[in-house]
């Protein structure tokens, strides 16, 4: 199919749908047809910009862009447009990508659902047996339902603390969280800065592979952006390191988190698991139970680290220095205190209010010690668990941290796990019969590798349950996180199992 007819069709699917994926999506005719068109002469000349030149790629509403709105799904930001593009979206336009439109999110980001949007909440593309509508996962539900439903060739999401890997989970799709810092976060709007990434979502590994090559560079501009040397040193590290095998046709050593087995994962997503790690045994890769004791506590430090950093993030939107301003209360001779209470009162959603306070009360002074520090302790124990279990150290320990290393260390090359608990809930069970509580459960598997900052990627296993009159087909995500810097080997795992159909008995 041409570039031309293929973009075509992913406008058709945007304007017709009624899943509410997009919060501005393309125009029907504009100056990015003509982008397009250019893109095709490349490719019969044979001289395309990249694997990307003439591709539509969506991105989620937090990111910023030039030329559309950028909103995060708030009231406060209702009429914003940046004067800029973020060093992500001038990566794929210079790659001759065409940025296809705005995707719907959970506000700010704050959200498992995509249900915390002043556009209204996603819907997944998939219905359960009764005709329901389900859950398209958040925050990066948008980005993850235009995927699926061939509203653009990829998309852009962020992913803090499972963000794109549960959407990915929910609706079927791939769903990659690259190592922290090696995606530009410069013009991306914050929501917890140690946490945040730039993650991609695909339909297949393969396309996410292409936009994470594009955007694999130094920036800059961005404090937090890997240096070049510094990915030098990660490359060379990883090569020179004996025990994981850099290609998945020599057998690999898959670590089982025993941690991970939790009451709450339901029969299909255990299937699923179960006979995911017997589809990589018969491929000729070893099954090694591990143990991530500190797991157990890691939503918990999550939750408290990542309200503490939007609570600051979300200081400046006030009225005066960011955000649209309530109206009255300065021209009243009210004091001022009141413009920046109703101005925020009605500017964010109940979730980011939720989230704020949570935060703000943590960074207090009376509960600094008991909460943010001790969060911040557990974090650093989340990420010993993971580098005690990998045979690859970490690229950037200390000397001593590589001798200290136990001899009797499991040293597996990659993780496998669910993505999700349980399969996506109904979204009329989420908006009025749910607390937030249970939305938060959610990123119980999603999470440690965001405090740890490694790559994880979710990809669709299908799981064929027989037993029944008819046989009835489920997707489920499950997980494959890496060393730090171990991205490319995360992103083969995930192939040896994307679109695995696995036959299980009820």
């Amino acid at each position: 199919m041409s570039l031309l007819r293929e973009a075509e069709r992913f406008l058709v699917n945007q304007h017709k749908s009624t899943l509410n994926a997009f919060i501005t999506p393309l125009p029907r005719a504009g100056a990015w047809l003509d982008r397009v068109t250019e893109a095709e002469q490349r490719r019969k000349e044979g001289t395309p910009k990249s694997v990307l030149d003439g591709r539509l790629i969506s991105v989620k509403d937090n990111i910023c862009t030039r030329d559309l709105p950028t909103t995060c799904a708030s009231g406060i930001l209702d009429h914003f447009t940046s004067p800029f593009n973020a060093t992500v979206v001038d990566q794929l336009e210079a790659a001759g990508a065409v940025v296809a439109g705005k995707t719907n999110l959970d506000e700010f980001g704050m959200g498992s659902h995509s249900v915390y949007s002043k556009f209204g909440a996603v819907k997944n593309l998939r219905q359960d047996e009764h005709g329901q509508d389900l859950s398209a996962g958040g925050s990066s539900g948008g980005s993850a339902v235009a995927v699926a439903a061939e509203q653009c060739y990829a998309a852009l999401g962020t992913d803090t603390g499972g963000s794109v890997r549960l959407p990915a989970a929910y609706t079927g799709t791939v769903g990659f969280k690259p190592s922290y810092g090696l995606l530009s976060r410069w013009g991306v709007v914050a929501y917890a800065n140690s946490l945040d990434t730039v993650g991609i979502l695909g339909r297949t590994t393969s396309s996410v592979r292409d936009v994470f090559t594009i955007l694999n560079k130094h920036d800059p501009r961005d404090p937090t952006s890997i240096t070049s040397p510094s990915r030098s040193r990660i490359h060379t590290h990883l090569q020179s390191t004996a025990l994981a095998p850099r290609l998945t046709q020599n057998p690999l050593r898959i670590g089982v988190p025993l941690d991970y087995n939790i009451s709450e994962l339901t029969p299909s997503i255990r299937q699923a698991w179960h006979l995911s790690l017997a589809h990589l045994q018969s491929q000729g890769h070893t099954i090694h139970p591990i143990s991530l004791p500190a797991t157990k506590h890691a939503l918990s430090a999550y939750y408290v680290l990542a309200p503490a950093e939007a609570s600051s993030n979300l200081a400046k939107y006030d009225g005066v220095r960011y955000g649209t301003r309530a109206e009255g209360p300065d021209s009243d001779g009210q004091p001022e205190s009141y413009l920046y209470a109703n101005t925020r009162g009605q500017g964010f959603g109940a979730e980011v209010q939720r989230r704020i306070l949570l935060g703000t009360f943590s960074l207090s002074a009376d509960a600094m010690d008991n909460y943010f520090i001790q969060a911040q302790r557990v974090r650093r124990l989340v990420q010993q668990d993971f580098d005690a279990v990998f045979a690859a150290a970490h690229p950037f320990a200390t000397t001593e941290c590589h001798e200290t290393k136990s001899p009797n260390a499991t040293n597996i090359d990659v993780i496998v796990c669910p993505t999700a608990p349980s399969p996506p809930p109904r979204l009329g069970e989420i908006t009025t019969g749910s607390s937030p509580l249970d939305a938060y459960v959610n990123d119980v598997f999603t999470v440690p590798a965001s405090l740890a900052g490694l790559p994880a990627i979710s990809v669709p296993v299908t799981v064929s349950a027989l037993g029944r009159s008819s046989e009835r087909e489920e997707v489920a995500g499950i997980q494959i996180i890496g060393q730090y810097g171990d991205d490319e080997l995360v992103m083969n795992v995930g192939e040896l199992l994307e679109n695995q159909k696995m036959a299980g008995q009820e």
